[in-house]
């Protein structure tokens, strides 16, 4: 990858509606939204509203398709080779998840697979894999065998011990993982005494997670030794540079999308002029550099 910045998955659409605002070829890639094998409506509205230092969405995984997305999305992603694009791919059952991975094998252009076994927003998948190990482990390995990119696998933060579950994943044959994604939230309207969220509950992001992220972004990387993309409430370059700190090899921007859609640039761009403002000659220099002593 030319950057260690990448758009995560949710909050980047299929990258190819940011081509007239964001230089996709100056950021190291992007991850698409989450796929499925057919298309997906999505949780009905309100899903999204603003927290005083982020957000919460329980989108509920509104997708177009792996079918639509071959034929619609990927053929211009294309025309930028050096934006590695990484598909995010959902499903309500292992089978779900194969045919997804099978269909896109079939295909060029494609850096890697995301397996989302990690968002709270859905009732069946998602985040049920990614909290029973066992579970995780037979996703992971039929996954890894059917793959014919590499594997990353997006963790919850929604568990008792992140350490274990990265363990799980990567013993299965990941060749990198993602975390976190959203924490399960609750916001609730003392007006109306209902939920302000449709869904009930929603994932929440944004600034607020960071320093949770981070440690467990931390505590992942001493559990294992394969890549780690750390992301939550990253919004600046020195934020990406403490994820990196406690042991990311690159990261993922997500919510500050929202409120700045060259938020990826930006960050890049930032963080290649922080590296030659402190005489860091690689970025590779700053993973798992965080100082006990």
């Amino acid at each position: 990858m030319t950057s260690p910045i990448v758009a995560a998955s949710g909050t980047f659409g299929y990258g190819i509606e940011f081509e007239d605002i964001v230089a996709l070829d100056r950021v190291g890639g992007l991850v698409t939204k989450g796929l499925s094998r057919e298309p997906m409506a999505g949780n009905q509205a309100p899903r999204i509203i603003q927290t005083a230092s982020g957000m919460m969405n329980a989108i509920g995984l509104q997708n177009i398709g792996v079918e639509a997305f071959l034929e619609k999305k990927l053929p211009p992603l294309r025309r930028y080779p050096n934006c590695a694009i990484f598909v995010n791919i959902y499903g309500y059952s292992v089978a779900d998840y194969i045919s997804v991975i099978d269909r896109l094998n079939q295909v060029d252009g494609i850096a890697g697979y995301e397996l989302n076994v990690s968002c709270p927003n859905v009732n069946e998948g998602g985040m049920v894999f990614g909290s029973d190990p066992r579970l995780l482990d037979d996703l992971v390995t039929r996954a890894k065998n059917k793959a014919n990119r590499p594997l990353i696998v997006k963790l919850s933060p929604n568990v008792t011990s992140i350490a274990e579950m990265a363990r799980c994943a990567a013993n299965a044959g990941a060749d990198a993982l993602s975390l976190v994604n959203t924490f399960l939230a609750l916001a609730i309207d003392p007006i109306t005494r209902r939920p302000r969220i449709a869904n009930v509950t929603a994932g929440l992001s944004g600034p607020a997670i960071k320093p949770i992220a981070v440690r467990m972004v931390y505590e992942a990387s001493k559990a294992v030794s394969i890549p780690i993309l750390g992301m939550g409430g990253i919004n600046t370059p020195e934020d990406a540079v403490e994820f990196l700190l406690a042991g990311a090899t690159a990261v993922q921007v997500g919510t500050a999308s929202y409120a700045d859609p060259r938020a990826v640039e930006r960050i890049a761009k930032g963080l290649e002029h922080w590296c030659r403002s402190h005489y860091v000659k690689a970025v590779s220099e700053l993973t798992g550099g965080l100082l006990l002593d």
